[in-house]
C-alpha cells in the first residue's frame, strides 16, 4: 500500500508544554549520540496529541532528535500505526480483517462502519467525529470479531452492538471496552471448563478493562494533562507540566548488582559520567606504555566489555597488559572512562579494574572461561 502524507498540512506543531517535558524525558532514555532511537515513541506521542502525524510534528521531532528529516519520513511512513491523515475527532475505529474476525463476522462490522461513518476507509464522517479502516490481527482472535477504537478493544462484536457504540461514542460516552457479549475475558462461549473455582469477583472487570474504566481515558487523546507522567528511569515521576531534568544521583532500577562487584550497570554508566566531569584531568591519565612488555600484549578481550575495536584503542592509548589496568585509581578510571571516544564510560559500566586484577594473577573470571570455551577472541 502506497502511504503519503495527506494533501493539506497545518502549518506548524508544537508538543503541549508537558508532552514536551515527556518527549525531552524519553531521549534520556538512550546513551549519546543514539536520541534517533527515541523516534517511535515520539512520533506516537505526536499523534496521540493530535490525533493524526503530520509533517510539521514529523519534521520537529526530527529536528529534536537531530535526524535529517527524511529518516524520519521513512519511519512514518513504513508503520501502519501512525495515521497520515486527519482521524475522526471523536474516535478512529480499526476493524480486524484477519481470519478469525472475518470468520466470525468482520464483514458486518466493516459495513457499519460504511453506513455511518463513510463509504472507503480514512475517510472522516459528514460531522468529522468519526473514520474508521480495516487493519490486520490484533490478536484478539478468541474473542472474535472485533475493533480496537482509541486505546482499548472492543471485544465480541455484533453489528447491531457496533452501532450502539457508535451511537454513544457520538454522544459524548465512553463505552466500557473488552467483551460485549458478557464474557468476563477470554473464557469458552459456554462457560469455563477449567479453573472453575476461579474468582473473577476481585474486579468488575478484567485488568485491561478495569483500567480503563477507572481512569476513564478510552478514547481520550494524550494531551500532557495526565499526572504523573512517569520517567522511572531518572527515578521519579515526571508530573505535567514539569521540564524533565536528568538525575544527578545514579539510581539502578531494581536494586540488583550487576555482579559479584555489587556495583550495578545503572551505577556504574551513571558514575563514568560524573566522575570524568568532576575529578579527570590531563593530570590524572594512568602511566602508559610505548609498546607492549617483550613485544606480546595481554588479550585484553578476556576483559568482559573489550571486543577488537576497543583493545585497538587502548593499544593506541598505551595500555597493553591486565596489571595496568588493574592498578587504575578512581581519578585514572574516570580519565579513561572520558577518552574512550565512542566507548565512554565502558569502564566503570563493566568493572575492567576488578576483572583486571583477576586476570593479571593467573585466575580466570566468568567471562574469560566462556570466551575461551565458545572459542571466541583468540589470542
Amino acid at each position: 500500500m502506497l502511504r503519503r502524507l495527506h494533501h493539506e498540512q497545518p502549518e506548524s506543531f508544537a508538543f503541549t508544554a508537558a508532552n514536551q517535558a515527556w518527549a525531552e524525558a524519553q531521549v534520556t532514555k538512550y546513551p549519546e549520540g543514539r536520541q534517533a532511537s527515541a523516534i517511535i515513541p515520539l512520533l506516537w506521542r505526536a499523534q496521540e496529541q493530535e490525533g493524526w502525524l503530520t509533517r510539521p510534528a514529523i519534521e520537529h521531532i526530527a529536528d529534536m532528535l537531530g535526524m535529517a528529516y527524511i529518516r524520519a519520513l521513512e519511519v512514518a511512513t513504513f508503520y501502519f500505526m501512525f495515521q497520515l491523515q486527519p482521524v475522526g475527532s471523536v474516535a478512529h475505529i480499526q476493524v480486524c480483517g484477519t481470519l478469525s474476525c472475518m470468520i466470525c463476522g468482520a464483514e458486518d462490522l466493516m459495513a457499519v462502519c460504511q453506513q455511518k461513518i463513510a463509504a472507503k476507509p480514512h475517510q472522516l464522517s459528514a460531522d468529522g467525529k468519526f473514520s474508521w479502516e480495516e487493519v490486520e490481527c490484533l490478536g484478539s482472535c478468541a474473542n472474535a470479531p472485533m475493533a480496537q477504537i482509541g486505546k482499548d478493544y472492543y471485544e465480541d462484536l455484533t453489528a447491531a452492538r457496533l452501532e450502539e457504540i457508535i451511537d454513544e461514542l457520538a454522544a459524548g460516552k465512553v463505552p466500557v471496552p473488552g467483551p460485549q457479549n458478557g464474557r468476563y475475558a477470554a473464557e469458552p462461549l459456554s462457560g469455563l471448563t477449567t479453573l472453575k473455582d476461579f474468582d473473577s469477583g476481585q474486579t468488575q472487570y478484567n485488568a485491561s478493562v478495569q483500567l480503563a474504566t477507572d481512569i476513564g481515558d478510552t478514547v481520550k487523546r494524550i494531551d500532557g494533562t495526565e499526572v504523573p507522567l512517569l520517567t522511572p528511569w531518572q527515578g521519579r515521576p515526571e508530573t505535567a507540566g514539569q521540564t524533565a531534568k536528568p538525575k544527578t544521583e545514579p539510581k539502578p532500577s531494581a536494586n540488583v548488582p550487576a555482579d559479584k562487584t555489587g556495583v550495578t550497570k545503572q551505577e556504574a554508566q551513571a558514575q563514568s559520567k560524573a566522575k570524568p566531569q568532576e575529578t579527570a584531568g590531563a593530570e590524572d591519565k594512568p602511566q602508559a606504555l610505548s609498546a607492549a612488555r617483550d613485544g606480546k600484549a595481554d588479550n585484553l578481550k578476556m576483559i568482559k566489555g573489550v571486543g577488537p575495536k576497543l583493545e585497538t584503542l587502548l593499544h593506541s592509548m598505551g595500555f597493553y597488559h591486565y596489571d595496568q589496568i588493574a592498578g587504575w585509581s578512581d581519578k585514572e578510571v574516570a580519565w579513561v572512562d572520558e577518552n574512550l571516544e565512542g566507548f565512554k564510560g565502558r569502564v566503570s559500566r563493566d568493572n575492567w579494574v576488578e576483572q583486571a586484577k583477576q586476570l593479571a594473577t593467573g585466575a580466570e573470571t566468568e567471562f574469560s572461561k566462556k570466551a575461551k570455551k565458545d572459542d571466541i577472541y583468540k589470542d
